[in-house]
C-alpha cells in the first residue's frame, strides 16, 4: 500500500473511532449530567456542547498525528503506531470527559447535601412555636360590693 493509502486509511479508522467513542460518551454521559441538571432540555444541551468539544480537541490533534513522521519505519510500522498514538489520544480524552462529569456530580450531590443539612440546622435553631393563650367561653360575672 502506498504513503497515500496508508495516509487516508489512517483517516478514515481515527475519525470512525473518533465518532464512535464520542456516541459512546454522550451515551454514557447523559445519565451523569440528568442526574446533575434534573432538566431534560439543560442535559441535551450540556451534553451535545461536550460532545462537540470532544470532537474538536480529538480531531485537532488526530489531524497533527496523521503528518508527524515517525522515524524511518515502513509505512506499515509507522501506521501502527500512530494508530496506536490515535487510540490512546482517545482513551485520555474520553476517561478526562468521564471525569469532568463525574465530578460534576458530585460537586452537586455535595451541595445538594450542604443545602439540606442547613435546612435541618434552621429547623432546629428556631424556637418552637408557643401555643395560643386560651380564651375562655365562660361569661365572667363581676363581683358585687
Amino acid at each position: 500500500m502506498s504513503d497515500t493509502g496508508m495516509y487516508i486509511t489512517l483517516l478514515v479508522v481515527a475519525i470512525a473511532l473518533t465518532f464512535l467513542v464520542g456516541r459512546l460518551l454522550v451515551t454514557a454521559g447523559e445519565p451523569f449530567l440528568q442526574e446533575v441538571f434534573q432538566d431534560r432540555s439543560v442535559t441535551r444541551s450540556v451534553n451535545l456542547l461536550l460532545s462537540v468539544l470532544f470532537h474538536l480537541i480529538t480531531l485537532g490533534v488526530l489531524a497533527i498525528i496523521s503528518v508527524v513522521e515517525i522515524g524511518d519505519q515502513p509505512p506499515l510500522q509507522q501506521f501502527v503506531v500512530k494508530l496506536g498514538i490515535v487510540l490512546l489520544v482517545l482513551g485520555i480524552a474520553y476517561g478526562v470527559s468521564m471525569l469532568v462529569l463525574i465530578r460534576v456530580r458530585e460537586r452537586r450531590r455535595a451541595s445538594q447535601i450542604s443545602e439540606q443539612v442547613q435546612e435541618r440546622l434552621a429547623e432546629r435553631a428556631a424556637p418552637a412555636p408557643q401555643p395560643a393563650p386560651q380564651i375562655s367561653t365562660q361569661p365572667v360575672i363581676p363581683k358585687q360590693l
